[in-house]
């Protein structure tokens, strides 16, 4: 019987729902693992490395599904994990650490997205005098993940320069800002295969009932505040008119372009924009989606018709090493 230890991050002391929705994501993966006859372990991953290479060495598991969102809170450290298991003899899921820095780092991975020439939104960071920006701006985190930090106050418009200098101070966290663009929003979901990486069926998000002038966004409260109105009027939707079959295509062949420029592995998840004259721009390359069962990617297997126990198979199938 094949051992599999499910490794985690060391969640901070007031850890919140972003953050513990890794323990979620841990029960449905072992209750998985269990059922396919595998032997599992968890595993809580800190700042001490040592311990947890001694961890990994006594569990002598054969595979480590690699489930580090962040370690003691922080986003920023999510490639220490991958960088650590490569040390060691034993293959683990998702991407490498090239990959999940190169990712994780918003801004890293836009100037990646532009040498590629994947059409991401034009963005300019703090002290940036090469780039112009004018229009509206959404502020965002560049280390965090799950809608950290984004909200409706993170719209701007006018000097972007000054007011992104003046969120920076405030919020202590190091941030860019993106061109808001207005249209719509769609995630793919995309999977590894015996023939290579899988696009998943389309997702898009409807944004019900939004007040005229409320941005159309997916702040921080969509995702994680049950009794706000964001949380409750934004929808993710499979249903497409044939008139969306050609920009459907097209996001597919996007997101199997970023998965092959970033390298990835296992599972991922891309989110677009796309602008009111059908122009598609990626926002995001996700190279550890979220798999809990309220999750896109999660639901996105189901729109597929994959079993949950075929989407853990996949993944297991393309470790990284």
């Amino acid at each position: 019987m094949k051992k599999v230890l499910i490794l985690i991050g060391e969640l901070s002391d007031s850890a919140a729902p972003d953050e513990l929705d890794v323990l979620r994501q841990a029960r449905v993966v072992e209750e998985e693992l269990i059922n396919s006859g595998y032997n599992t372990s968890r595993a809580f991953m800190g700042t001490d490395l040592g311990k947890t290479l001694r961890v990994i060495e006594r569990s002598e598991a054969d595979i480590v599904f690699n489930l580090v969102e962040s370690i003691g809170g922080k986003a920023e450290l999510i490639h220490i994990a991958p960088a650590l298991l490569k040390s060691v003899p034993v293959p683990f899921t998702g991407s490498g650490p090239e990959a999940m820095m190169n990712t994780s780092n918003k801004v890293v991975a836009k100037r990646i997205m532009e040498m590629a020439a994947i059409p991401t939104p034009r963005f300019i960071i703090t002290g940036d005098q090469t780039r112009k920006a004018s229009g509206r701006y959404i502020i965002k985190p560049i280390l965090e993940d799950a809608s950290v930090g984004i909200n409706d106050d993170s719209i701007v418009e006018g000097d972007i320069p000054a007011k992104l200098s003046l969120v920076s101070i405030k919020s202590y966290r190091q941030v860019f800002a993106e061109e808001y663009i207005a249209g719509r929003e769609f995630n793919l979901s995309v999977i590894a295969g015996k023939n290579g990486p899988v696009v998943l069926p389309p997702a898009e998000i409807i944004f019900r009932d939004f007040p005229e002038g409320k941005p159309e966004i997916i702040g921080y409260n969509a995702k994680w505040d049950e009794s706000s109105f964001e949380y409750n009027n934004t929808i993710r939707s499979f249903e497409f008119d044939r008139a969306d079959a050609l920009l459907l295509e097209e996001l597919k062949e996007i997101s199997l372009s970023c998965w092959r420029v970033f390298g990835l592995n296992g599972y991922a998840r891309v989110d677009f924009r796309v602008n009111e004259s059908g122009k598609p721009f990626v926002l995001e390359v996700n190279a550890n989606p979220c798999i809990s069962p309220d999750a896109g990617f999660y639901a996105a297997t189901l729109q597929a018709g994959m079993s949950f126990g075929e989407v853990i198979e996949r993944i297991l199938a393309d470790t990284s090493v």
